[in-house]
């Protein structure tokens, strides 16, 4: 019998990894995009705005039912959906602010209220994707690093408050080979050759090693790891950058 799964943010470098892993290891999975471009590595694809879920009351009653009637049940859900708006303090906008807040934390919380009698009727577990900005982070990153942090913090308060109910952790990456890192080096291979030599790896992450990761904690069942927060950055977040 499969067990279910939900992943959103389905169709970006990392999703789109952790659902075809998860596939090959008998989940039948729920895909959520924003986007659609029909590349789906998922077995049910729903075209979801989070953003709009968290601001808009009637597209979140709206929502709440399509879910109701498509997902009756509920093994894993993965928050994997994230914006990254960039900007130092004197350019950042209320409303870049207000999206990052909304898609990558308030999102995250929504969704496992909405799916937690489900969960807690599989024995399941809820896994947030978090960043290496949660704790060590850069400029112009004022948004996206804190909206991380903060989603540590719900990982950790969630564990607390549904105790046996619902595991719930976190995995936190450094640079992963994806669209989104690609972008904020403008695509530029020297950036990234420079930006593998930093990590003691001597290389950035792959998509594939957030989803073995996924995978692990997913598979875990009744075990011992709830309310974690796993580091997967290559050993960067050990080095001391001096002169």
């Amino acid at each position: 019998m499969s067990k279910f799964a939900l992943v959103t943010g389905v169709l970006g470098g990392i999703g789109s990894e952790i659902a075809k892993s998860l596939k090959e290891n008998g989940y039948y999975v729920y895909g959520l995009d924003v986007r659609d471009d029909f590349d789906y590595k998922c077995d049910r694809f729903i075209r979801f705005n989070i953003d709009e879920f968290v601001s808009d009351s009637s597209y979140r009653i709206k929502f709440t039912e399509i879910f109701n009637q498509l997902v009756p049940k509920l093994d894993l859900l993965v928050n994997n959906a994230a914006v990254q708006r960039l900007g130092a303090l004197e350019d950042l906008k209320i409303d870049d602010w207000n999206e990052t807040l909304n898609v990558n934390l308030t999102g995250p919380l929504l969704l496992s209220k909405l799916f937690l009698k489900r969960l807690q009727e599989s024995n399941g577990s809820i896994i947030n994707i978090g960043s290496i900005h949660e704790r060590l982070t850069k400029k112009a990153f004022i948004a996206y690093a804190t909206s991380k942090s903060a989603l540590i913090g719900l990982t950790k308060a969630l564990a607390v408050d549904l105790e046996g109910k619902v595991r719930v952790n976190a995995v936190s990456p450094a640079a992963i080979e994806t669209e989104m890192l690609r972008d904020g080096f403008e695509n530029d291979e020297n950036k990234i050759k420079a930006l593998e030599s930093l990590h003691p790896v001597q290389r950035i992450g792959y998509p594939e090693d957030v989803a073995k990761l996924v995978l692990f904690l997913a598979s875990e069942n009744n075990g011992f790891i709830h309310g974690a927060n796993i580091s997967l950055d290559g050993g960067i977040s050990s080095v001391l950058k001096d002169l």
